[in-house]
């Protein structure tokens, strides 16, 4: 009897169509040189598939393939756990303070036989490459530095007073290195972003080639995909130092994610 081996897909298909006519499977392995029991084997994963002859038209050898040999016991396109909201999760994930220890604890919180935290970041990376492509980016040491506030606020007390105040936070990431300095300033206006800036090189002991900020008003008076209009004061500070301002594109973050990391 000759030995048991897998099926092309043409063979399935000439199997489905042979065993539609009521021919046995005996006589199938016959015609297409295979034992039965491999023609039984895949018949009964055709019927487990909910496939007969004839198929559809439209029905490729690679959709034939994965609908006949998906793990066994799973579904196409089902999990054994159950999945949180992957879309909502991406919005969540844009709000300061989330990252993905947060929203996967309050995952097992709601379902505590979910998935692991391993298999739940593998699993949200793969449904955020669904959403749209990106490229990466490679910066050479001393070309950038990313500068933005963080969006969070540190409150800050008087030892004197015990008036408490609300600050923001000041960070600079270096392209190459991942270098980061952060500071807090009491306000976003353009005399505290220019002496942060400041003391930021004085930190780094240098000045990039480029800075790269997001369309702060304090530094950018007009946003623009192609000529943005920097602040004249700012202009004038990074002339000083002698570096280049290059604004990130309008609701672009990812032309900054170093510093939105």
């Amino acid at each position: 009897m000759p030995a048991k081996r897998e099926l092309t897909m043409r063979q399935i298909r000439q199997m489905l169509r042979l065993a539609r006519d009521g021919v046995s499977a005996r006589e199938i392995g016959r015609t297409l040189g295979v034992a039965r029991s491999t023609i039984q084997d895949n018949l009964k994963r055709a019927a487990t598939a909910g496939l007969a002859w004839p198929l559809a038209g439209d029905l490729t050898d690679a959709v034939l393939e994965q609908r006949l040999f998906a793990h066994a016991g799973v579904k196409s396109g089902f999990r054994r756990r159950v999945e949180p909201d992957w879309a909502c999760l991406v919005c969540e994930l844009k709000r300061p303070g989330v990252n993905l220890m947060v929203l996967w604890e309050e995952y097992r919180d709601a379902h505590p036989d979910g998935y692991g935290y391993s298999r739940f970041c593998d699993l949200y990376r793969e449904f955020e490459r669904r959403l749209s492509p990106t490229m990466r980016q490679d910066h050479p040491a001393g070309d950038k530095v990313f500068v933005d506030y963080s969006g969070k606020k540190l409150s800050i007390v008087d030892r004197t007073t015990g008036v408490v105040r609300e600050a923001e936070i000041f960070v600079a990431v270096l392209g190459a290195s991942n270098y980061t300095y952060a500071e807090a300033t009491w306000t976003q206006t353009l005399p505290d972003w220019i002496e942060a800036h400041v003391r930021m090189f004085r930190f780094l002991g240098g000045v990039p080639r480029l800075v790269v900020p997001d369309n702060l008003k304090s530094g950018v008076q007009r946003a623009s995909f192609y000529d943005p209009e920097i602040n004249r004061s700012y202009g004038m500070m990074a002339a000083h130092y002698g570096v280049g301002i290059l604004p990130a594109r309008p609701r672009k973050p990812r032309d900054k994610a170093k510093v939105e990391a």
